[in-house]
Protein backbone atom coordinates (compact mmCIF):
# COMPACT_ATOMS: atom_id res chain seq x y z
CA UNK A 1 0.00 0.00 0.00
CA UNK A 2 1.70 3.35 -1.21
CA UNK A 3 0.97 6.31 1.14
CA UNK A 4 2.45 9.79 0.16
CA UNK A 5 2.93 11.14 3.66
CA UNK A 6 4.17 14.65 4.37
CA UNK A 7 5.84 15.36 7.52
CA UNK A 8 5.92 19.28 6.74
CA UNK A 9 2.18 19.82 6.24
CA UNK A 10 1.50 20.91 9.13
CA UNK A 11 -1.52 18.23 8.83
CA UNK A 12 -1.02 14.95 10.99
CA UNK A 13 0.25 11.88 9.80
CA UNK A 14 -2.49 9.86 11.87
CA UNK A 15 -4.84 11.97 9.68
CA UNK A 16 -2.91 11.51 6.47
CA UNK A 17 -3.30 8.09 7.28
CA UNK A 18 -7.36 8.24 7.56
CA UNK A 19 -7.68 10.49 4.76
CA UNK A 20 -5.59 8.41 2.50
CA UNK A 21 -7.30 5.10 3.50
CA UNK A 22 -11.09 6.79 2.70
CA UNK A 23 -9.76 8.00 -0.69
CA UNK A 24 -8.87 4.51 -1.96
CA UNK A 25 -11.74 3.23 -0.35
CA UNK A 26 -13.30 6.01 -2.46
CA UNK A 27 -11.81 5.01 -5.33
CA UNK A 28 -12.41 1.21 -5.09
CA UNK A 29 -8.96 0.87 -5.20
CA UNK A 30 -9.64 -0.67 -1.38
CA UNK A 31 -13.08 -3.19 -1.31
CA UNK A 32 -14.88 -4.62 1.06
CA UNK A 33 -13.35 -7.78 2.44
CA UNK A 34 -9.61 -6.13 1.59
CA UNK A 35 -7.04 -6.41 4.58
CA UNK A 36 -5.19 -3.55 5.42
CA UNK A 37 -1.61 -4.36 6.80
CA UNK A 38 -1.06 -5.14 10.84
CA UNK A 39 -0.26 -1.39 12.64
CA UNK A 40 3.30 -3.21 13.31
CA UNK A 41 4.06 -4.07 9.56
CA UNK A 42 2.00 -0.17 8.29
CA UNK A 43 4.26 1.69 10.88
CA UNK A 44 7.17 0.27 9.45
CA UNK A 45 6.92 0.36 6.02
CA UNK A 46 6.14 3.91 6.88
CA UNK A 47 8.86 4.33 9.30
CA UNK A 48 6.93 5.75 11.66
CA UNK A 49 5.33 5.26 15.51
CA UNK A 50 3.28 2.13 16.25
CA UNK A 51 0.77 4.37 17.85
CA UNK A 52 0.53 6.72 15.03
CA UNK A 53 -0.76 3.86 12.83
CA UNK A 54 -3.09 2.33 16.26
CA UNK A 55 -4.65 5.91 16.14
CA UNK A 56 -5.57 6.14 12.48
CA UNK A 57 -6.86 2.38 12.58
CA UNK A 58 -9.06 3.28 15.63
CA UNK A 59 -10.95 6.38 13.82
CA UNK A 60 -11.53 4.50 10.93
CA UNK A 61 -12.58 1.47 12.93
CA UNK A 62 -14.57 3.79 15.01
CA UNK A 63 -16.11 5.15 11.81
CA UNK A 64 -17.12 1.98 10.95
CA UNK A 65 -14.81 2.16 7.71
CA UNK A 66 -12.84 -1.03 8.80
CA UNK A 67 -13.25 -3.55 11.31
CA UNK A 68 -10.52 -4.83 13.46
CA UNK A 69 -10.57 -8.87 14.77
CA UNK A 70 -8.34 -9.63 17.18
CA UNK A 71 -5.97 -12.74 15.72
CA UNK A 72 -7.00 -12.43 11.97
CA UNK A 73 -6.26 -8.51 11.19
CA UNK A 74 -8.15 -5.68 9.97
CA UNK A 75 -10.63 -5.29 7.12
CA UNK A 76 -12.22 -3.14 5.30
CA UNK A 77 -16.38 -2.96 5.74
CA UNK A 78 -19.03 -3.59 3.55
CA UNK A 79 -19.67 -0.81 0.39
CA UNK A 80 -21.22 2.01 2.40
CA UNK A 81 -24.47 2.98 0.89
CA UNK A 82 -24.27 5.97 -2.27
CA UNK A 83 -24.96 8.19 0.16
CA UNK A 84 -22.32 7.32 2.82
CA UNK A 85 -20.26 6.90 -0.50
CA UNK A 86 -20.96 10.89 -1.56
CA UNK A 87 -20.28 11.99 2.19
CA UNK A 88 -16.78 9.79 2.02
CA UNK A 89 -15.74 11.04 -1.44
CA UNK A 90 -16.50 14.94 -0.41
CA UNK A 91 -14.42 14.52 3.21
CA UNK A 92 -11.64 13.00 1.07
CA UNK A 93 -11.78 16.18 -1.46
CA UNK A 94 -11.77 18.38 1.45
CA UNK A 95 -8.68 16.74 2.95
CA UNK A 96 -7.08 17.44 -0.54
CA UNK A 97 -7.80 21.26 -0.66
CA UNK A 98 -6.66 21.64 2.88
CA UNK A 99 -3.53 19.97 1.78
CA UNK A 100 -3.22 21.67 -1.46
CA UNK A 101 -4.05 25.24 0.78
CA UNK A 102 -1.44 24.01 3.18
CA UNK A 103 1.10 23.59 0.25
CA UNK A 104 0.09 27.48 -1.38
CA UNK A 105 0.64 28.79 2.10
CA UNK A 106 4.24 27.62 2.33
CA UNK A 107 4.94 28.68 -1.19
CA UNK A 108 3.97 31.91 0.17
CA UNK A 109 0.98 32.83 -2.65
CA UNK A 110 -1.96 34.64 -1.73
CA UNK A 111 -5.51 33.31 -1.58
CA UNK A 112 -6.10 34.94 -5.10
CA UNK A 113 -3.28 33.99 -6.58
CA UNK A 114 -3.92 30.52 -5.29
CA UNK A 115 -7.90 31.02 -6.67
CA UNK A 116 -6.59 31.86 -9.68
CA UNK A 117 -4.67 29.10 -10.93
CA UNK A 118 -7.57 26.56 -9.19
CA UNK A 119 -9.91 28.14 -11.39
CA UNK A 120 -7.71 28.11 -14.78
CA UNK A 121 -7.17 24.38 -13.99
CA UNK A 122 -10.49 23.82 -13.34
CA UNK A 123 -10.90 25.31 -16.88
CA UNK A 124 -8.85 23.25 -18.61
CA UNK A 125 -9.87 20.11 -17.17
CA UNK A 126 -13.51 20.62 -18.16
CA UNK A 127 -12.30 21.81 -21.27
CA UNK A 128 -9.73 19.02 -22.35
CA UNK A 129 -10.50 16.36 -19.68
CA UNK A 130 -7.16 16.73 -18.26
CA UNK A 131 -4.82 18.97 -16.19
CA UNK A 132 -2.84 21.81 -17.61
CA UNK A 133 0.45 19.88 -17.45
CA UNK A 134 -1.23 16.71 -18.74
CA UNK A 135 -1.10 14.51 -15.27
CA UNK A 136 -4.44 12.35 -15.74
CA UNK A 137 -6.67 12.49 -13.34
CA UNK A 138 -6.38 9.10 -10.85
Amino acid sequence: MNFGLNFRSGISIYAQIVEQIKQLIASGKLRPGDQLPTVRALAQELRVNFNTIARAYRLLDEAGVISTQQGRGTYILEIPSAEASEQLKLESLKALTRRYLADAIRLGCSPEETLQIMKGEVAQWKEKGNLANSEKIE
